[in-house]
């Protein structure tokens, strides 16, 4: 439950349009979301941070339709000027993942096969040194 401070803030706080949306963890693959939020908040803060990870795992987990302004307030304190930014990318991708039969974001999609094509481009060129 939201505190008097917490309220204050929610009310107080400019939030992205896309933050209207609801999104149904039912339909998001979870464990894959899970991978990009730990590696994207090890990112953040320069290194690996298991309470932050966790707290942010419980605050999507908690229901299934998750309330990412209330999310981005909560995550202030530990990501300070990046919350925002993060809670936004990791909204999209929500948005984006439950809309993919997969659950799986297409830009995460995008991002591992351009991965897997660099790996065969290098694969290659190594094999023909």
């Amino acid at each position: 439950m939201a505190s008097g401070v917490d309220m204050k803030l929610l009310r107080a706080t400019k939030f992205p349009p896309e933050f209207n949306q609801k999104v149904d963890m039912q339909k998001v693959n979870l464990q894959v979301m899970k991978k990009w939020i730990a590696s994207r908040i090890s990112e953040i803060l320069g290194s690996e941070d298991d309470v932050v990870t966790e707290l942010c795992f419980n605050l999507v987990e908690g229901s299934r339709y998750p309330d990412i302004k209330s999310m981005q307030i909560q995550l202030t304190g530990f990501l300070d000027k990046d919350t925002a930014p993060f809670c936004k990318e990791l909204w999209k991708l929500f948005l984006s993942a439950q809309g993919s039969p997969q659950g799986v974001p297409k830009e995460l999609l995008e991002a591992k096969k351009a991965e897997l094509i660099q790996e065969k481009v290098g694969l290659t060129s190594i094999a023909q040194a």
